[in-house]
């Protein structure tokens, strides 16, 4: 085992920068994923773990050695890749086995540790067929039993779910899951979807052009992002942002939506936001499951507004509700029992305790 650490590392393919001197500590053991849209940097800095991509400044540390100059046969790192490359002619058994014979490991030996990973993945009585008698899903596990073989210090994966549909990739992120807390080795995942970084993770790396924007659990991510792209990056649906000034109202204050609709803070987000009243550059950050039916939130009058649905969804555990207000769409989640329509006025109620207040010109929350 060993823990995974890059200091200032960059990346540049000819004059264009992909990764901008980052720096990650992954402790040993540590399930971390990287997140983030495509182009962000997070396969090129995963390849620059595993040594397929060279680095242009920086160091990287497996355990506690510099592994720049070192060749990704020797790192003692096992990759799972999107696409499974398994060899086709060869039966589960023979590519789960076939690096450990190129190292010439005892042959019992082998026996033993393909047996203990088919058996921790389940896939047993699959040993002797070859990958074309294999499900999609099949072929993730031979693809992983073929790296958990190998005891290495870090396991790397790329991708790996990205093939296959959606039912299964829910399926197969727990058995991802509980391999990883069978055999405790260090992983580093790469994901663009939110979803299953959130699922998996110890803890989640939020990268966007060449930086990482945040580090922390996903409880940490989705309830205190630091950035409004962390903000709308986590969570499904995606986090509103709405508009808005803090204006003085009665002996408090409110947020202005524009269109005539208010809502007055809590004590407690009044005190915290006083300083920023007539700023003209604020942004409203607020989840979906934060703006709901009045009849369900309980909340006074003075945090309600009334809006149009233009369209509603029923998901049934709940409706999501879209609506415009200040010529930005805006979503909310609705009780299923609330009889709603599009054209149909609704009260809705903001949860002001749930909400962060951006700067619209640095991208940060308040």
């Amino acid at each position: 085992m060993a823990s995974v650490s890059l200091k200032k590392v960059v990346k540049y393919y000819d004059e264009t920068l992909a990764v901008r001197g980052i720096d990650l500590e992954i402790s040993d053991k540590e399930f971390m994923v990287l997140v983030g849209p495509s182009g962000c940097g997070k396969t090129t800095t995963l390849r620059m773990i595993a040594g397929l991509e060279e680095i242009s400044d920086g160091e990287v540390y497996i355990g506690d050695h510099v592994v720049n100059d070192v060749p990704p046969k020797d790192r003692n790192i096992a990759m799972v890749f999107q696409n499974y490359a398994l060899y086709p002619h060869m039966s589960v058994y023979e590519n789960m086995s076939f690096g450990l014979k190129l190292k010439r490991v005892d042959k019992a030996e082998i026996d033993r540790r393909v047996q203990e990973a088919a058996k921790i993945l389940d896939i047993t009585t699959l040993l002797e067929r070859k990958p074309k008698q294999l499900s999609g899903g099949q072929r993730q596990r031979v693809a992983m039993g073929r790296a958990i073989v190998r005891d290495p210090a870090v396991f790397l994966f790329d991708e790996p779910l990205s093939n296959l549909d959606a039912k299964l990739r829910v399926q197969m992120r727990t058995e991802i899951k509980k391999v990883h807390q069978k055999v405790r080795t260090t992983t580093v995942y790469v994901t663009h979807d939110q979803v299953e970084a959130m699922t998996l993770a110890d803890r989640v790396v939020v990268m966007n052009h060449g930086v990482i924007e945040q580090v922390g659990t996903p409880q940490t991510l989705y309830h205190h992002p630091r950035t409004k792209f962390v903000a709308g990056f986590i969570g499904s649906p995606a986090m509103n942002f709405i508009a808005v000034q803090i204006v003085e109202q009665g002996s408090g204050l409110a947020l202005d939506l524009g269109e005539g609709q208010r809502l007055l803070l809590p004590d407690e987000q009044a005190q915290r936001y006083r300083q920023y009243r007539d700023s003209s550059q604020l942004l409203l950050g607020i989840r979906p499951e934060h703006l709901t039916d009045s009849q369900s939130a309980g909340l006074p009058q003075t945090q309600q507004m009334l809006v149009t649905p233009e369209v509603c969804e029923p998901m049934g555990m709940e409706t999501l509700v879209y609506f415009s207000l200040g010529g930005q769409s805006v979503c909310a989640k609705v009780n299923p029992d609330v009889a709603v329509q599009a054209g149909v006025p609704i009260a809705l109620s903001a949860k002001l305790s749930n909400m962060h207040l951006i700067d619209d010109q640095n991208g940060l929350v308040l």
